[in-house]
């Protein structure tokens, strides 16, 4: 989930605050689109509604519907209640179940070839049966048609055929032992072969044929109203669908519709001041707040290539230096959870070896690693922190930085924040122009491994030149570690989950030796609901199971 050169990054253009970090609400599967009849997101809807319609607001709406093309978070939710994929996650969990397969894949003994039994009886919207060609038909043109996130699919599988009317075998190019994972994001849906075809750029951005338990009926700059699909196999929602208004990137016409009952639900995205007013008044029963963790992390690149950064004990020092409980505090007020690892700490894999090599803001030891580099007050090391203008929360972290330093260390590093237009910053992180940027990360799947590969696996590079072509190029750490690459090979094809355990952890021990990304903070995720409804979930991906909501 990328737009450019790193996952969808600032996909939605906003930042204000962490939980800003592009997750937004879900819908999606129709195989025609009427005309819009909703009313503008300014106002309220005075057309008349069913009175178990289910209202959310938002901020921002979908690019395309098109799952072999979507790739920012809007869109990839808006599917997720709207398409069904092999595999799903169980609600407000990461634990993977089958969804239109109906166990868990059998996988051969050399990893690479997955039969999968698929569910009958299935439906698509325009009444097509779902079977295991219809199946292989979606997963090739996610692959072929070129979209935003085909290489997730292209990059992994061989072939993808139908080996009985309601069996699907999948021929791998090399074992993947997080592959039912990547099966389990949104693009990967079926969609109804009589709707769509395969070939390079053939999309369909404003219409979604799917087996969903809504379809799309009505889909606008401002509105988007889905009904319940009567021909659904599975159990149905209670209520008879969910229309979302669109405030287009306002905030607070969000805030205040949600404050006078305009909207039923809020959810993304909101500033922390409204969120933090909105919890105040959950706790005099006002309304409800529901919090999750959310699966977004942040961190501070550092690019090996420049100086001073070149020299390890300098990235070291600014690992001991931060101090992440004031980042939290002081600029997302308490809405954010520090985090130790490139690896959230709701994974099982999580190790916080950043605490355990650093501590947090360990003074103490930042000054001796400067030392040792050759840095003082009257040699300071110089860096300037880069960041796409358009984000609040950075400018603020970047402020935060360099104050802190200043004060603590005397001036023996000195940050400086610089801020660019987020296309700028995309294409010169990439290019090793800034020697230190503040950046994000939001998985396509959920899976440890979505978290590392992409962001130390190199293809091409030495140790002492860097990476020149992988994950750490794009990122601008320009990281290169044989021994990390070895291991995140060894990790993708084990299948035993205690040994992978340990290997995952041992890339984060080697990681936090290198210190080629500073851990930040992780988001939280907030959405608010009416004292009426009933079922509100947020799952790890941060996106909301429609149909489990009751009016």
């Amino acid at each position: 989930m990328i737009d450019g050169f790193l996952k969808r990054w600032d996909s939605l253009g906003r930042f204000f605050g962490l939980f800003l970090l592009c997750f937004v609400l879900i819908l999606g599967c129709n195989p025609t689109q009427k005309t819009p009849t909703t009313p503008t997101a300014s106002t309220p809807t005075t057309e008349a509604q069913p009175s178990d319609l289910v209202t959310i607001g938002m901020t921002s709406n979908p690019r395309t519907l098109d799952p072999a093309d979507g790739y920012e978070i809007i869109a990839l939710n808006l599917i997720y209640n709207l398409g069904e994929t092999l595999y799903t996650y169980k609600p407000g969990t990461s634990e993977l179940q089958p969804q239109l397969a109906t166990e868990m894949p059998v996988t051969s003994s050399d990893g690479l070839t997955y039969t999968i039994p698929l569910r009958e009886g299935v439906k698509f919207q325009d009444g097509a049966p779902f079977n295991a060609e219809a199946m292989a038909f979606s997963l090739q043109r996610f692959m072929e048609n070129g979209g935003k996130p085909s290489f997730l699919l292209a990059d992994t599988i061989d072939s993808a055929e139908a080996t009985g009317e309601y069996e699907l075998t999948l021929q791998l190019k090399k074992p993947f032992s997080a592959f039912p994972s990547l099966l389990a994001f949104a693009g990967t849906c079926a969609v109804s072969p009589q709707a769509y075809e395969i070939g390079a750029g053939k999309f369909k951005p404003n219409t979604f044929v799917g087996t969903g338990p809504y379809k799309l009926v009505d889909f606008g700059s401002d509105a988007i109203r889905l009904e319940v699909f009567e021909d659904y196999w599975g159990e149905k929602p209670t209520h008879s669908g969910v229309a979302l208004q669109i405030y287009n990137d306002n905030s607070a016409n969000l805030f205040n519709a949600f404050r006078t009952g305009a909207v039923d639900i809020a959810y993304q995205s909101l500033d922390p001041e409204q969120i933090a007013s909105l919890i105040e008044g959950d706790k005099v029963g006002k309304w409800q707040s529901v919090e999750a963790s959310g699966a977004a992390v942040n961190f501070l690149v550092l690019n090996r290539r420049q100086e001073p950064l070149d020299r390890l004990e300098v990235r070291q020092a600014i690992a001991a230096m931060v101090n992440r409980d004031a980042i939290d505090k002081r600029i997302f007020q308490g809405q954010a959870e520090p985090l130790y690892s490139l690896i959230p700490n709701t994974f099982p894999a999580y190790e916080p070896t950043f605490e355990k090599a650093y501590g947090d803001a360990n003074i103490e030891k930042a000054q001796e690693l400067l030392e040792k580099a050759g840095y003082s007050a009257e040699n300071p090391a110089k860096i300037e922190v880069w960041y796409p203008s358009g984000s609040t929360s950075r400018s603020l972290v970047a402020s935060t930085l360099k104050a802190y330093a200043a004060k603590e260390l005397d001036g023996a590093i000195q940050l400086e924040p610089k801020a660019v237009d987020g296309a700028t910053f995309f294409k010169n992180i990439a290019d090793g122009t800034y020697p230190a940027a503040l950046s994000n990360w939001y998985p396509d799947f959920l899976d440890a491994d979505n978290y590392l590969q992409p962001l130390l696996a190199c293809a091409k590079g030495s140790e002492e030149e860097g990476c020149s072509e992988g994950g750490p190029q794009s990122q601008g750490s320009f990281y290169w570690s044989d021994r990390v690459n070895q291991l995140i090979e060894q990790q993708r094809q084990e299948q035993d989950p205690e040994k992978r355990k340990a290997i995952l952890v041992e890339i984060q021990e080697q990681l936090a030796q290198a210190v080629p990304y500073v851990p930040l903070w992780q988001n939280k995720e907030y959405i608010f609901a009416q004292s009426g409804i009933q079922g509100v979930q947020l799952n790890p991906s941060g996106s909301i199971p429609f149909w489990k909501i009751e009016k």
